[in-house]
Order: structure tokens, then C-alpha cells, then sequence
């Protein structure tokens, strides 16, 4: 017969008890640097890798939001500007007619000259996808998963 005694029963449950938290804890700080190193991916996507910098308002909008709910941890990290979706997933922007606001024309300059218009016709515009978002996620992605398996390691080993 094979009999198995576990001593300081009382240890090994306040081990057991305290690994949630721990966990916990440790994930919650691979979360928040890893949504920095997302963060400056992002920005580096949107500095030439991927998009050219035209006024710097879509890097300039790129945010990190870290939220904690009990045990979980999530990080999101993504742009409001309105023309960030376009340029993430591509697609067609309509033709449309533009027709001045306050006056009887506009004022442009077109082929070196001053030209005034009563309405301007823009064509059709199909944007190519230019993923600054889900390729800097892609190629964070093994880093988070190693992060993410080595708190788990960590938090039983303490």
C-alpha cells in the first residue's frame, strides 16, 4: 500500500491561495509594458515604416487604455482619428462634389495659377490597405506570448 502525507497543509494552501493574485500582478505589468512596446511600433509604423507622416495628427492620436476588472487585465491600444479605419483596412472613398460655404466660389491654386470654382467634382479615391495597427500587433505577437507564459512561470514559482 502507498500512503501519501502532505505537511504544513496550511503553507501550501496559502501558496495556492495567494497564485491568482500573484498571476494577477505579474500579468498586469507584462500588460502595461507591452502596450508601450505596441504604443512605439504603432508610432514607428506611422513615421515612415508604413504610412508617411503628413501632419503627425494620427501618431499624435494613437492611445493605450489599460483597464483592470478583478483578476483580468486588458490593454487596447488603437486611434480615433476618422481616417485611421482607411488607412488600417483600406477601401473607397465616394466621389463627391464640394460647393463653397460662404461665398459664390473658391479659391484655388491648380497649375501655378489662381483659378476660381462654383463647385469642384472629386472623383473616387480607392485607398490601398496600410495596416499601421495589426502589423505592429503581428509582430509584437511572440513577444507578448513569451511574456505572458514567463508571469505564468513566475507566479508559480513564488
Amino acid at each position: 500500500m502507498i500512503a501519501v502525507s502532505i505537511e504544513g497543509p496550511t503553507a501550501l494552501g496559502a501558496r495556492f491561495g495567494a497564485m491568482p493574485q500573484t498571476l494577477a500582478r505579474r500579468l498586469s505589468q507584462q500588460v502595461e509594458r507591452l502596450a508601450g512596446v505596441l504604443r512605439e511600433r504603432v508610432e514607428r509604423n506611422l513615421s515612415g515604416a508604413v504610412l508617411r507622416p503628413h501632419s503627425g495628427r494620427l501618431a499624435g492620436s494613437v492611445a493605450v487604455n489599460v483597464e483592470r476588472a478583478g483578476l483580468a487585465v486588458t490593454a487596447t491600444v488603437g486611434s480615433d482619428a476618422p481616417y485611421a479605419a482607411i488607412h488600417e483596412y483600406g477601401g473607397v472613398i465616394p466621389a463627391r462634389e464640394i460647393l463653397p460655404r460662404s461665398a459664390r466660389a473658391m479659391a484655388f491654386a491648380w497649375r501655378g495659377k489662381q483659378r476660381f470654382y462654383k463647385r469642384v467634382r472629386l472623383p473616387a479615391v480607392t485607398m490601398p490597405e496600410r495596416s499601421f495597427l495589426r502589423s505592429a500587433l503581428a509582430e509584437t505577437a511572440p513577444e507578448i506570448r513569451t511574456a505572458v507564459e514567463q508571469a505564468a512561470v513566475e507566479a508559480m514559482q513564488s
